[in-house]
């Protein structure tokens, strides 16, 4: 069985265990702190548990990094893996959020060469292999840059998704310049899914500056991004880029090149 064929049978297993518990009371009950620091409610728990059950069903044994499990040890590469982001859509029955795995060789987002992610409220499945294009349920996704630009160009209507959550004072400022900039912003609530939303062309830029970001949120989302023919910068502009800890938090912005930072002045 190919990696990307077990990181989808686990993404479905995570589709299946948590599909009833989406929205109720009792996929909100929690369980103390979780290793990436949050509060782990059941549906985290459950969509973990399904995640590592399937991998030992298939006998799929690398170290793990997860948000509520921390790091096991195990054999060659890396499953970098976020059961459920975001919980707290699940939880109140908000239609966004998903499963995102992925697998690297080393421990550094650059080195992810399999990618998953799976929308729990529709089913919809994203892939990628690195240099194998980036994929939704089938179908090639690829990010067209000549309309972002033209569409910022002549009529100033890009749709820029920006997360806000919890963002300190110190970023406002450049978020509040930003948004002076676009016709269209949006904040939906799972940093993977807007990222797969981001490949599908539905929004024309993504960006997160809050320091907040674990990789888990975002390590399937990367190669998905970039097989699409997006870009992931940090805020200085350069190619995004980050080891594997829990630890680390990440401000990035996706976006076809880096002109885009440059039009809206983020770099």
């Amino acid at each position: 069985m190919q990696r990307i064929d077990i990181l989808k049978a686990a993404a479905s297993a995570v589709f299946k265990e948590t599909r009833n518990l989406i929205g109720s009371p009792e996929s909100a009950v929690t369980f103390g702190r979780g290793a990436g620091g949050d509060l782990s409610s059941k549906i985290d728990l459950v969509a973990e548990k399904a995640v590592l059950n399937t991998m030992g069903e298939l006998e799929f044994s690398p170290t793990v990094i997860g948000e509520e499990c921390g790091t096991i040890d195990g054999g060659d590469g890396y499953l970098v893996m976020d059961a459920i982001d975001g919980t707290t859509n699940a939880i109140r029955g908000i239609p966004f959020s998903c499963c995102s795995l992925a697998f690297a060789t080393h421990c550094n987002l650059s080195s992810v060469i399999d990618a998953v992610i799976i929308d729990l409220n529709t089913g919809d499945v994203y892939e990628s292999s690195v240099n194998k294009g980036a994929l939704m349920n089938g179908i090639r996704l690829k990010i067209n840059g000549d309309d972002i630009l033209k569409r910022f160009k002549t009529q100033n209507e890009l749709v820029v998704g920006v997360n806000i959550s919890g963002m300190g004072a110190g970023s406002i400022e450049k978020v509040t310049r930003i948004i002076s900039k676009c016709l269209h912003v949006r904040h939906l609530g799972a940093n993977a899914l807007e990222l797969c939303f981001f490949a599908r062309g539905l929004i024309d830029m993504y960006i997160d500056l809050r320091g907040k970001i674990r990789v888990t949120d975002m390590a399937a989302g990367y190669l998905i991004t970039k097989e699409a023919g997006g870009l992931l910068f940090n805020p200085q502009g350069e190619l995004l880029d980050s080891d594997l800890s829990l630890h680390n938090r990440l401000s990035f912005i996706a976006a076809n090149n880096k002109e885009f930072l440059q039009l809206l002045q983020l770099s």
